[in-house]
This record gives C-alpha cells, sequence and structure tokens, in this order.
C-alpha cells in the first residue's frame, strides 16, 4: 500500500471535513477527552483505594465448612 505523502492526508481531511462537518468533530473530540480524564481519574482512585488497603494491613480468618444439602 506504501506511505501516503501529505497531500494524500490533506485530501483525506478535507473529505472528513465535508461528511461530517466541524461542529460533530468538535463534539466527537470533546466526548473522547472527558472519555479519558474519567478514564485517568478512575485509575488515581483505584490506585488510591490500593494504597488504602495496604496501610491498613487487615487480614480477615475463616473456616472452610462443608456444603450441606437441603
Amino acid at each position: 500500500m506504501g506511505s501516503f505523502s501529505i497531500w494524500h492526508w490533506l485530501i483525506v481531511l478535507a473529505i472528513v471535513l465535508v461528511i461530517f462537518g466541524t461542529k460533530k468533530l468538535r463534539n466527537i473530540g470533546g466526548d473522547v477527552g472527558g472519555a479519558v480524564k474519567s478514564f485517568k481519574d478512575a485509575m488515581k482512585e483505584g490506585e488510591q483505594g490500593k494504597i488504602d488497603t495496604q496501610a491498613t494491613g487487615h487480614t480477615i480468618d475463616g473456616e472452610v465448612k462443608e456444603k450441606t444439602k437441603v
């Protein structure tokens, strides 16, 4: 397929702009940006929860019993 020149990419960009329009592309970009930001925030919360759990060091003791038939 070969490599594309800058002119190929400019033509593709022009076609995309004509099909979707700048407003729709701006909305899509904002949605993707918001999703990435939410994902990063969730990852930070997950790491913080992991650190908090390690800091407390709670151990739960348990006993395994056989299941009884009803």
